[in-house]
């Protein structure tokens, strides 16, 4: 009797036991989900960050070839007229990251030797930049066979500052995206001539 009495105890013992088990899956689901999300939320947070970067990357590959090949040149309007369409043209592509007013600058600048483009160092401008620095922004696509250098700007606002990585400048909730391309204009008037 005795013998039984036992292992009826040691029975109900395990079964409490294996209650208790199901309480700390709980805990551990609480020590672990925090790390597992700051993860995640950090992983995606940098992917559709360099995606951003890529899609900007493009656009400015995209307006690069329109002034390379004379087309900027080509359209009927003032410079500002064809800055703006230009400005929309690449506008349309990174707009689905939050529009572009106040996010987005355009820079198309003509250089006569490739020592002069590298004598320039000044730093390309964002949308955040002082008024007067905005309204000097260039806007000269060049002739034929001109050096040209195009700088795009786009202020990217992050995703998650508070959990996980932040890629945003400190003290705002944004990232600077910036790209550049440097090429010498085709001889586009010789080759129109030729059709």
């Amino acid at each position: 009797m005795l013998r039984l009495r036992s292992r009826y105890h040691l029975k109900r013992r395990r079964l409490g036991f294996a209650r208790n088990a199901s309480g700390s899956t709980a805990v551990e689901f609480a020590l672990v989900a925090p790390v597992f999300l700051m993860m995640m939320f950090s992983i995606f947070e940098v992917g559709w960050f360099y995606f951003a970067n890529s899609v900007v990357d493009a656009a400015i590959t995209d307006m690069a070839r329109l002034v390379k090949t004379g087309q900027v040149q080509g359209w009927d309007g003032t410079d500002e007229e064809k800055y703006d369409k230009l400005y929309d043209d690449v506008c349309e592509v990174v707009e689905s990251f939050g529009g572009c007013d106040n996010r987005l600058t355009l820079e198309v600048d003509t250089f006569d030797t490739f020592s002069q483009l590298a004598a320039d160092n000044t730093p390309a401008t964002c949308a955040d930049a002082p008024p007067d620095d905005l309204a000097a922004l260039p806007f000269d696509p060049g002739e034929e066979l001109q050096i040209i250098r195009v700088r795009v700007c786009y202020l990217y606002t992050t995703l998650n500052p508070a959990i996980g990585v932040n890629l945003a400048e400190p003290g705002t909730n944004k990232r600077r995206i910036i790209s550049t391309m440097i090429f010498r204009n085709e001889p586009y008037e010789l080759n129109s001539q030729g059709d």
